[in-house]
């Protein structure tokens, strides 16, 4: 798979305007209408994942991806196919706002895109409780609801959106090996693909996050063992596997950030909970993709070498 727009932009470590400008649209909403800014940015960024990951969606036409299809702004019985108006849209209960104060409600403007969807979410609340109802009405997926929330957690904790830095997840300039291993052939369990890449290391040797996120996913797998499961901003899942143990107080819903201490190099998995040995100590570690529909494995080995090179070129 292709280092995609969002991975491209971490070889900047400078706000870009956009990021900026999407900051300050979070921020007048909130103060306008006193819900959260970090709600509004995890679905704009849940949606602008979504458009990333996704062949058959446009492009944001500017600084917001939230994405309200015609027939949901203009009203289900609108006679009009575009329509700007928001007393016509109103009267059909369409979700297209003015935003800005122009007397319009133009879908393709930030303010009443932004304006229109926090208006969904106001309708039923600014505790997290009702914003989850919320975004399920809305989306009718859960995966898309707790991806928006942990998003929102996210965001929340750093205070800030520009959170693409990734690392490497075994400390550089230590003993490890690692080739591109996604699609080989596994036979324990029943026929089936690798979904990840191994990185073979000394017992022990300190595994960390690869990203700002949210912990997903932690305790046992039969196939991977002790194993933890990293939601970051970008709707991609990073997968650690066959881990010794884990670093104290870990725990599922934990925000985390890159370098953090996730646990260390073992050998558990293939067997009930505390299986260990049946193969040398390594680091399995896999990456998974949302788009909004469903969710696959891709190869993480460009992403290993990218991330191991700005690893190596900081200074010791």
């Amino acid at each position: 798979m292709p280092l995609s727009k969002m991975e491209h932009a971490q070889a900047s470590p400078a706000v870009s305007d956009t990021t900026k400008r999407r900051m300050e649209l979070y921020k007048n909403m909130e103060a306008a209408l006193q819900i959260p800014w970090y709600y509004l940015a995890a679905a704009d960024q849940y949606e602008q994942n979504r458009r990333n990951s996704r062949r058959d969606a446009e492009p944001a036409k500017g600084s917001i991806s939230i994405d309200i299809n015609p027939v949901r702004w203009n009203g289900p019985l609108n006679p009009k196919a575009v329509d700007d108006n928001p007393l016509t849209i109103n009267f059909f209960h369409g979700l297209g706002a003015d935003g800005n104060g122009d007397g319009k409600a133009d879908i393709h403007s930030d303010e009443d895109i932004l304006f229109a969807f926090s208006r969904v979410l106001l309708s039923y609340g600014t505790d997290d409780d009702n914003i989850r109802i919320a975004l399920w009405n809305y989306y009718k997926r859960d995966k898309a609801v707790g991806i928006i929330m942990g998003n929102a957690k996210i965001f929340k904790t750093f205070g800030r959106i520009d959170l693409q830095e990734k690392v490497f997840p075994v400390p550089v300039r230590t003993h490890y090996t690692y080739h591109s291993t996604w699609g080989s052939a596994r036979g324990w369990g029943g026929r089936r693909i690798h979904e990840g890449t191994d990185i073979f290391a000394d017992y022990g040797l300190p595994v960390r996050s690869t990203c700002y996120g949210i912990i997903e996913m932690k305790g046992w797998n039969k196939y991977g063992g002790w194993r933890i499961g990293i939601r970051d901003i970008n709707n991609s899942y990073h997968y650690f596997a066959h881990l010794n143990g884990f670093a104290k107080d870990l725990k599922a819903g934990q925000v985390v950030s890159p370098g953090m201490l996730l646990g260390g190099v073992g050998s558990t998995g293939y067997g009930p909970p505390g299986t260990s040995g049946k193969f040398p100590p390594h680091l399995h570690y896999g990456m998974y993709k949302d788009n909004g529909y469903l969710e696959w494995s891709f190869d993480p080995y460009p992403y290993l070498r990218m991330w191991e090179r700005r690893d190596l070129a900081k200074p010791k």
